[in-house]
């Protein structure tokens, strides 16, 4: 699947995509930001307070309790405001 990072997260990670194969047991997209936490340092403070970040699969936003099984796209960004 191709992960996405916009905003701040980008900057933290130091990518604006890349595309990951996570292990069966990562299932939902709270799952997966625990799983890339582990991937190093970056992600670590990227997800440092992850009810502060939002996501979306294929475009549709969702809860990190959300399953991930078939999702093409799962974009991770900061809460948007209006202006």
């Amino acid at each position: 699947m191709k992960v996405l990072y916009f905003a701040w997260v980008r900057e933290r990670i130091g990518k604006t995509e890349e595309t990951l194969d996570p292990p069966a047991d990562v299932r939902t997209v709270a799952d997966l930001m625990q799983w890339l936490v582990a991937r190093g340092e970056e992600y670590a403070n990227a997800f440092a307070s992850p009810r502060t970040i939002r996501a979306a699969i294929d475009h549709t936003h969702v809860k990190p309790d959300t399953a991930i099984a078939g999702a093409r796209e799962i974009a991770f960004f900061p809460p948007m405001t209006g202006g």
